[in-house]
């Protein structure tokens, strides 16, 4: 615990000006981050006598080691820097509302020949129209199933688009009248582009115009005598306004805006947002947040509209926003809303009428949030810290392990051997930490020298950044420290520095993680106070011989055993047996079973690419191209392997010199092995009886067997 009057700055450093300041940790990561209309005066707050603070400010003055600021113009600045340093460092003593799922949209894509209706989530893109957030992806489909009655908008994915081009049939929504199908022309483009306009009209809340010229029509037709089409356009009415029904009319038509509500107690908020577009409630969305500082209601609403509207733009912004609390100044918050939606923003608190009475709705259901997540959380919270205790009484520690990293080994039958480290903040997992490795070290299959191999690379990086951030501790060697090798890429390749690359595959909360002395998190740059390895005796002897080699002796080590579950710590020739019932035992297997998850997931990508690849791969200056042309003119690799020079020349785009170099690449690859049935025994045949290979891609084998049968030979 720092003493806060150890990096207090002295008297007349702080200027008097607008700025953001940025509270760092001992090992430079930065812990909180505010703005201030003068530098001066807010920290000075933060540096008074302790017994004054509020806990939580408390806390995190005595977690930081430095305090730093950055001198900005204006107010809307600061703001402006102050959101973009959140989302950049992601401290962990500021309001950030977690939020429990991307909320779907409604998205038409106008940036298409055909636009195409379809839910979307996650970040917006440039020329897609997005009406919502809706609570769930399935209030969509009905109203989409709804409107295309109406608006024979395509919704097909671009595959079946092509298909039933390419075929001249339409799929079954073309048929049955729920689309227009333009992939067998029946429309124009110009003319289905003007239907999805239409439907973006009648979404966007102008449903007067639709209804009035359906039953206009509906009567012409009946006038008419043509009683079949009068009893559809009276069908496609009721589909309208049973849509129309979906969302309830709570303003004016012309109203857009949206109210935002807050609930909190000391501990923790929650906030509720209703979007409300043409006088209709279009969508709904919460978040909760812990209160890791003392913070009014007028500041948890400010942060909410930073997280809301900081990378919108446009319509996005509404007209109007209402809250329950303004943020203090107003003026800057107000401006910057402005800015993002390119005209007039008004943010009031509704005195009376319709819309407090809307506001009193969206309150009651932040109430309800809040209760809820504490009714959950409070039964995970006491799991999780009696899960922590449990393990460090079991282990001997000195206090709860609140980084465990896990890590595991996996192969196929020795072959793509590679490993994988999660970590566990807290209890719960951390995905942006997670790194995997390519074990490059020596080939073949062996999982306590791969264990080793990882130990010391994840940690030799380690030793390498405290000696870049000069953290070493008395009498620790620094020549021990070095990059890591053998580091791999998400496309199984080492970088140029040596870095690991996150999974791709894997829902990453912050992205990349490497980071610079600004205090972003750094690759390999913390330490756990606990390793897990999956295995026993002799995998944790490998890890622990692996710390010892650096020096390193803080950080505790333990294996988990799957055959009986059993708890191996380095020297001991009997394992702890923690009871079945064990919150430990069942974290430790939580742990160890995402180490596993997350191992044999990169292993398969690799495996999986290794059977694509092709002896064509190899052949330099030919590009994919090419390559298809020749497989399209031979038919397989083998019958390319057997032609001539000059058949090979016979390829359009092929000359004699490139057929040579085919050629000789294709002589000195090893023609595949032939497959076999595992169950039978059998090897199997192709159609001119040599053996059959089976691939994935042309000249590669792929194991043969049921994928039960390939899945029991995976580590």
């Amino acid at each position: 615990m720092a003493d806060p009057s150890s990096y207090r700055p002295r008297p007349g450093e702080i200027p008097d000006s607008p700025g953001v300041y940025r509270f760092r940790d001992e090992h430079r990561r930065v812990i909180y981050v505010g703005k201030a209309k003068s530098l001066r005066q807010r920290l000075a707050n933060y540096f008074q006598d302790l017994a004054n603070l509020h806990p939580r400010t408390r806390t995190m003055v005595t977690t930081a080691a430095s305090v730093e600021w950055t001198v900005v113009s204006t107010e809307v600045e600061a703001l402006q820097l102050e959101y973009s340093w959140i989302k950049e460092f992601d401290p962990r003593f500021n309001v950030k509302y977690r939020d429990d799922k991307s909320y779907p949209y409604l998205a038409v894509t106008m940036n298409e020949e055909f636009p195409r209706v379809q839910v979307m989530r996650g970040h917006k893109k440039k020329g897609v129209r997005y009406f919502g957030p809706y609570g769930h992806a399935w209030a969509i489909r009905d109203t989409v199933d709804l409107l295309l009655r109406v608006f024979p908008v395509r919704t097909c994915s671009a595959g079946v688009f092509k298909n039933a081009a390419r075929t001249g049939r339409p799929c079954l929504l073309g048929y049955i009248g729920k689309c227009s199908a333009p992939c067998v022309e029946r429309i124009s483009p110009e003319d289905h582009r003007e239907l999805a306009e239409e439907f973006c009209d009648f979404m966007a809340g102008r449903t007067g115009t639709y209804l009035r010229r359906l039953e206009r029509q509906m009567a012409d037709a009946a006038e008419e005598m043509e009683y079949e089409r009068a009893a559809r356009l009276r069908d496609d009415i009721g589909a309208l306004k049973k849509a129309m029904e979906k969302s309830a009319v709570v303003l004016a038509d012309a109203t857009d805006a949206d109210l935002i509500a807050v609930a909190e107690d000391e501990l923790e908020a929650a906030v509720q947002i209703f979007h409300v577009r043409g006088g209709r409630v279009r969508g709904q969305r919460g978040w909760v947040t812990d209160k890791v500082e003392e913070i009014t209601t007028g500041a948890l609403v400010e942060h909410a509209l930073q997280q809301l509207y900081g990378e919108e733009t446009g319509d996005a912004v509404p007209k109007e926003v209402l809250v329950p609390a303004l943020p203090d100044p107003v003026e800057p918050v107000q401006q910057w809303l402005t800015e993002r939606r390119g005209s007039g923003v008004s943010l009031r608190i509704p005195q009376r009428g319709d819309k407090k009475a809307l506001m009193a709705t969206v309150e009651r259901n932040a109430q309800q949030a809040l209760v809820l997540h504490k009714t959950k959380r409070a039964s995970d919270l006491t799991t999780r810290s009696r899960a922590l205790e449990e393990i460090a009484e079991a282990l001997d520690l000195d206090s709860a392990p609140l980084r465990i990293e896990c890590y595991d080994i996996s192969h196929l039958q020795g072959d793509d051997v590679v490993a994988s480290m999660v970590v566990f903040e807290d209890g719960l997992a951390r995905k942006s930490e997670y790194r995997r490795f390519q074990i490059k070290g020596f080939a073949g299959q062996d999982d306590v020298r791969s264990m080793h191999e990882v130990i010391t690379r994840r940690f030799r990086r380690y030793l390498a950044e405290k000696e870049r951030t000069g953290e070493w501790a008395d009498g620790q060697d620094a020549d021990t420290a070095g990059p890591g090798v053998g580091d791999v890429a998400s496309d199984g390749r080492p970088p140029a520095d040596g870095r690991v690359v996150p999974d791709d595959g894997e829902a990453l909360v912050d992205g990349p993680a490497l980071k610079d002395d600004d205090g972003r998190p750094k690759r390999f740059a913390y330490p756990p106070q606990l390793v897990v390895v999956d295995g026993g005796q002799p995998q944790v002897a490998a890890a622990q011989r692996a710390l010892d080699e650096l020096g390193i002796d803080d950080i505790a080590v333990c294996g988990l055993a799957k055959r009986l579950e059993e708890v191996w710590l380095p020297g001991d020739d009997d394992p702890v047996v923690l009871p079945r019932t064990s919150e430990g035992l069942y974290l430790l297997q939580r742990v160890r079973d995402e180490a596993h998850r997350f191992a044999i997931t990169y292993q398969r990508v690799k495996r999986a690419k290794r059977f694509r690849s092709s002896p064509l791969d190899d052949v330099p200056g030919l590009g994919e191209t090419r390559k298809q042309a020749l497989i399209k003119h031979f038919g397989s690799v083998k019958k390319l392997r057997a032609a001539t020079i000059d058949q090979i020349c016979e390829v359009p785009g092929i000359g004699r010199k490139t057929a040579e170099t085919v050629a000789v690449a294709l002589a000195r690859s090893t023609p595949a092995a032939p497959a076999v049935n595992t169950a039978t025994g059998e090897i199997m045949e192709d159609e001119d009886g040599a053996p059959e290979t089976t691939t994935d891609a042309p000249g590669e084998p792929v194991t043969a067997g049921t994928p039960d049968e390939r899945r029991g030979q995976e580590r």
